[in-house]
């Protein structure tokens, strides 16, 4: 799958490291997932779940939290309330380069995080909880024996998963400020829950607080058999399945993938680097691929670029006879239109002005049904020498190239 690292200001001004996984083909999604206390974007759980969804058509954004993996800052001066800040400046990264994420992700207090910002990403249709805890401040219980300690000297180090972390005051004043239940009820997003009934970190009890604390649409999803991070390959894989098959009825699939430039252009080509010339195509709100054949060296995923031009030619030409016909009141049923791409020698084209070298030679043979007479059908090729696209290919073109900014 295409696989791009890039980074985003956080809520405190920090820089923060993202990867996006991608699928090879349309996105007919985007997702933003959140990792567990302490963990990190390329945490196994979160890189083989991001994974198998863009294998599925759904784009993830992963991110590192302030003070974590590649990002920015200092953990000891985050918070629950600044992670859920820097998810919404992570969706708001997405709606300004891509598209704004329809379905939100979170593991275990990256979870209970997406609950909180859910509200403030009001693109997102739907949202996924996985091991999460119904109280942010459940995370306090990994350090339980240090609390009081916390609150007397200000800022102590605690051992978690066997890394050193500074944990302050204010942390533990601001888990215990959220009421995320109160969240929950007004959350107004289809809602799934996937909790292992083992689960030693976060027990199943919150599965169900959480459960019914929320309105319908809600749905549950016991993970049988896993652990709290998902470090079974098999666990994480079936989680995406689960997540992919439910999204599928609540999120409208898009095929948008927007230029990262602010000048609007009609149409952006983009190397995949999943094999050698492959390339996505985005049209607006349409998104393809363009690739070249097997034995040109690529692998055939998609038109090449001279079948992207018979394709606007074809297009083109039917559309225009249709037009017309329909301003007529003519009889068309169906207009077909077959294009072929050749280079021809010069010398070999009585009514072309070049006399040397090579020309390029476009084919195009349409096919008219209809009840129509032959004075019609013939007025309908006369008609399709007047397509816009087949104009531009035989008039003078200026081409303008520069570099991006």
């Amino acid at each position: 799958m295409p696989h791009e690292r890039f980074q985003f200001t956080g809520e405190g001004g920090h820089q923060l490291a993202a990867a996006l996984d991608t699928p090879d083909g349309a996105v007919q999604a985007y997702a933003l997932f959140a990792h567990c206390f302490t963990c990190g974007k390329d945490v196994l759980a979160a890189k083989r779940i991001a994974t198998a969804l863009a294998a599925k058509g759904i784009a993830v954004l992963r991110f590192d939290f302030t003070g974590l993996g590649a990002s920015e800052g200092e953990f000891a001066n985050s918070t629950f309330s600044s992670n859920v800040a820097d998810l919404v400046r992570a969706a708001d990264h997405l709606r300004e380069t891509r598209a704004a994420p329809a379905l939100l992700i979170g593991h275990s207090l990256g979870g209970a995080a997406i609950l909180a910002a859910a509200a403030r990403i009001p693109e997102a249709k739907a949202v996924v909880t996985i091991a999460a805890p119904s109280d942010p401040a459940h995370v306090t219980h990994l350090f339980k024996d240090r609390i009081e300690e916390i609150r007397t000297q200000g800022k102590v180090e605690v051992q978690l998963a066997g890394r050193p972390f500074h944990i302050k005051r204010e942390f533990l004043d601001d888990v215990a400020e959220h009421n995320l239940m109160a969240q929950v009820a007004r959350l107004h997003k289809a809602l799934l829950i996937m909790q292992s009934p083992t689960d030693d970190t976060v027990g199943i009890d919150n599965a169900t607080s959480i459960f019914v604390a929320a309105k319908h649409p809600k749905s549950f999803v016991s993970l049988a058999g896993s652990d709290h991070l998902l470090s079974g390959k098999r666990d994480a894989a079936y989680v995406a399945d689960v997540i992919a098959a439910w999204a599928e009825r609540y999120v409208e699939p898009i095929m948008a993938s927007q230029p990262a430039s602010d000048v609007p252009y009609d149409v952006v080509v983009r190397e995949t680097r999943n094999s050698k010339f492959q390339q996505t195509v985005t049209a607006g709100l349409h998104q393809m691929l363009a690739d070249e054949p097997v034995a040109a060296g690529g692998q055939d995923s998609g038109p090449a670029p001279y079948d992207f031009v018979l394709a606007g030619l074809g297009a083109c030409t039917s559309m225009t006879m249709r037009m017309y016909a329909d301003r007529k009141s003519l009889p068309l049923d169906r207009v077909t239109v077959a294009l072929k791409h050749s280079k021809i020698h010069a010398k070999d084209c009585a009514e072309c002005e070049t006399r040397e070298g090579m020309l390029d030679q476009i084919e195009r043979v349409i096919s008219i049904e209809g009840a129509l007479d032959a004075d019609q059908r013939q007025r309908l090729m006369e008609i399709a020498d007047k397509c816009p696209v087949h104009r531009t290919l035989q008039s003078e073109i200026r081409i303008v190239t520069k570099a991006a900014d």
